[in-house]
């Protein structure tokens, strides 16, 4: 399906954190806490404006995907750092879901990091779904997590060739990721009650989150 995408303006702002909390309610856990870390990530300081994309279709808003900045340093050397960018979430109503929609948000960020001249992206999700747009594992870049493991899920896609070659790194997220649990459950009696509940995808999500390579 065809979409048209721009940024996100004031008055998508309950839209997409009504978007945001469908595509993800009991999906890794039961519930989600998705829509309130895009509820504060706008005020954060690591939030990229310029990469905060929505896609409509028909002229309704159906998905989106924010950016923060975040970074790696040298393993060896805490002087020796380089700043990149992430994105997450990114979200689609579930019946627009396998229809292109989040690829082309991702493509068309991916081309605006670019023409920004942003060096790097960096991720966590699922390799099924990212490295068809060219991501790879962290490992293949020497790039670990904060403690010094190479997630399953951690993964790189360079936009400047060669930029983390011959050093090893670790990757810092930005702190808005840390979600408080409680100031996520308040946020989400702002919205039409839903059932929490077991499904598949979450014990998907427990094994991935907990594999790691050697």
């Amino acid at each position: 399906m065809r979409v048209t995408i721009r940024n996100e303006a004031k008055s998508d702002y309950r839209v997409v954190e009504e978007i945001t909390r469908e595509a993800f309610w009991n999906l890794y856990v039961p519930g989600c806490d998705e829509h309130y870390l895009v509820h504060i990530m706008r005020e954060h300081p690591d939030f990229i404006g310029k990469l905060n994309f929505v896609a409509s279709y028909e002229d309704k808003v159906i998905g989106n995907i924010m950016y923060t900045k975040s970074y790696v340093v040298d393993a060896q050397d805490a002087n020796h750092k380089i700043d990149i960018i992430s994105f997450g979430p990114v979200s689609v109503l579930p019946e627009y879901q396998r229809q292109g929609v989040g690829s082309a948000l991702i493509k068309h960020s991916i081309k605006e990091a670019m023409a920004e001249n942003y060096k790097a992206i960096i991720i966590q999700g699922h390799p099924h779904n990212y490295c068809k747009h060219g991501f790879k594992s962290s490992k293949d870049f020497e790039i670990s997590d904060s403690e010094g493991k190479y997630p399953y899920s951690l993964l790189v896609l360079e936009l400047e060739k060669d930029l983390f070659h011959g050093y090893r790194w670790k990757y810092h997220h930005s702190d808005v990721y840390n979600i408080d649990p409680n100031a996520a459950e308040e946020f989400d009696k702002h919205f039409e009650p839903k059932k929490k509940q077991f499904k598949y995808t979450q014990e998907e999500f427990s094994i991935a989150s907990r594999a790691y390579l050697l």
